[in-house]
C-alpha cells in the first residue's frame, strides 16, 4: 500500500481530498468518501502511468497548496 500526504477541506457542502504528492483529488458527501473517491483516482491514475511512459508526474508546488487553501477562505468570508 502506497502512502500520499493529502488535506482535506470542507467546500460547498462537500469535502474534498487533494494529493500533496501528485494533485489528485476525490469529492464526497463526508472525509471517508473524499478519500474513497481520491484512492480511485490515484489507482485509476497508476494503472495509465504505468502503461504510458510520457505521463508527466508532479508533486503539487506550494504556490498550488496555497491557491487550494485561498478558496477556502474565500468562501468563509
Amino acid at each position: 500500500m502506497d502512502l500520499y500526504t493529502t488535506v482535506l477541506r470542507k467546500s460547498a457542502g462537500y469535502w474534498v481530498a487533494l494529493s500533496l504528492d501528485n494533485g489528485l483529488v476525490g469529492q464526497g458527501i463526508n472525509q471517508e468518501s473524499a478519500i474513497n473517491q481520491l484512492n480511485e483516482a490515484i489507482a485509476s491514475f497508476l494503472s495509465v502511468y504505468k502503461i504510458e511512459s510520457d505521463i508527466y508526474y508532479p508533486s503539487l508546488t506550494i504556490e498550488e497548496l496555497d491557491e487550494f487553501l485561498a478558496v477556502e477562505n474565500s468562501e468563509s468570508l
